[in-house]
């Protein structure tokens, strides 16, 4: 009988840890927690550059406490007496690719990096931890937030970038709000814009799991402004004046389109209910960029937008790895291959029953051949990851191996419904 009473004691103790409510800690606002990754190759430090309140909470209200995935960085929400973790999520960022260029071994850089969290009801700790690709810390930071610190700014009550609805299934609490931006459109190129983010959102929901989960989601245009139309291209000698400050050759990668204007993204989206972005580049160069958690960046006018602009949204979105490699680079220092990545769309094999081994027919040969691609459509072919050797991807080809390819395989769809129903069941 005790043993009965112990039992069920201990199932209310963790039913009440996994029914945590939203309205026992937080209230209906964004933190908005704007950071400063600095450093180089040998050193790495974190600063605090700002907090700000929005109206209203788009992000997930279960799971508060667990993580959608590893990312190559998380934060987490702690209430302080306790220690207990209040919310908890993952991120990457350009800084941590900027750590393995040339550059960082010469030079010392700030980026800027900015978080939306739930807002807290009482005083909270809030830490944030960057790890290497060994999955070892680099650099961490804890601080206090008080909520009524008046001092927080207040962003997003007054003025707000025009935007309008392309896809709508339901209140931002409860669906994944992703908003579209403009990002070298004047204010006169607007009405090409609005049609450009509907392509975009066009484009991903045509692509499994997005098709038969439209309903889980909401895409919003936001119209910002830039001065100047079309965006810089370093290598032609080409500066624009943009609303967000991106150009092509991050890194001096020629199609590599970012920006490091961060916070100036996450203003002009004040006011506006958001999880994921993406922003759209008014430039007929092909390139783009996306980062986990962050935003995806793409060029809108280039005849591969489609593909690209979905591409880039698994990265942001989804977490997903690039399954495409060189043939004359047998690795490189993006994936060691003693540590199994946590992108789950490739594997070093040193944890492959993490990953897809569950979904391989029985027999299957590992590493499996191309050749015999047909006959295995899941399967652990070499190549992935940037490297043509020890870093394996599960398909022959897939969206997030090849522009041509027309979908993502079912190791990569497997994985972004996964996300999805994270964020939503």
């Amino acid at each position: 009988m005790k043993k009965a009473v112990l039992l069920t004691l201990c199932l209310l103790t963790v039913l009440s840890v996994h029914s945590q409510k939203f309205e026992e800690y937080f209230t209906d606002k964004t933190l908005r927690v704007d950071y400063l990754f600095c450093g180089n190759a040998e050193q790495q430090y974190i600063c605090l550059d700002g907090l700000s309140s929005l109206p209203g909470w788009a992000g997930r209200r279960k799971h508060l406490s667990e993580l959608p995935l590893q990312g190559n960085g998380q934060i987490t929400m702690r209430d302080p007496e306790s220690g207990k973790a209040l919310y908890r999520t993952s991120f990457s960022a350009l800084f941590q690719e900027w750590l393995e260029t040339d550059e960082a071994r010469i030079a010392t850089k700030g980026f800027e990096n900015t978080f939306l969290l739930p807002y807290p009801q009482r005083t909270v700790e809030v830490e944030i931890t960057l790890f290497d690709s060994h999955r070892r810390i680099r650099a961490t930071l804890k601080h206090t937030v008080q909520p009524n610190d008046i001092l927080i700014t207040q962003k997003g009550q007054t003025h707000v970038t025009p935007h309008k609805y392309l896809h709508q299934s339901g209140e931002p609490s409860k669906c994944i709000d992703v908003a579209i931006l403009a990002e070298g459109y004047t204010s006169e190129e607007m009405e090409t814009f609005y049609q450009d983010a509907n392509i975009a959102c066009e484009s991903i929901l045509t692509h499994e799991p997005f098709r038969s989960m439209k309903d889980k989601f909401n895409f919003i245009a936001v119209a910002s402004p830039s001065a100047d139309s079309g965006v810089s291209v370093p290598r032609l000698n080409d500066w624009k004046h943009t609303a967000f400050n991106s150009h092509f050759s991050t890194f001096y990668s020629d199609r590599y389109l970012t920006t490091s204007h961060v916070k100036a993204i996450h203003d002009a989206l004040a006011g506006i209910p958001y999880e994921h972005i993406i922003i759209l580049a008014n430039t007929e160069e092909y390139g783009g960029g996306g980062i986990y958690n962050s935003y995806t960046l793409t060029t809108a006018h280039h005849p591969l937008f489609r593909p690209v602009v979905v591409h880039e949204f698994g990265h942001s979105f989804g977490g997903l790895a690039d399954e495409y490699f060189y043939e004359n680079d047998l690795m490189t220092d993006t994936y060691p291959l003693d540590i199994e990545p946590w992108e789950q769309n490739i594997t070093t094999r040193i944890d492959f029953a993490s990953k897809w081994q569950d979904m391989l027919q029985a027999n299957t040969p590992i590493p499996t051949p191309t050749s015999a691609a047909k006959k295995y459509q899941v399967g652990v072919f070499e190549g992935g990851g940037y490297s043509a050797k020890g870093v394996y991807r599960p398909s022959d080809d897939c969206r997030m191996r090849t522009n041509e390819y027309p979908e993502f395989c079912s190791v990569c769809r497997r994985a972004l419904q996964r996300i999805i129903e994270f964020y939503t069941k």
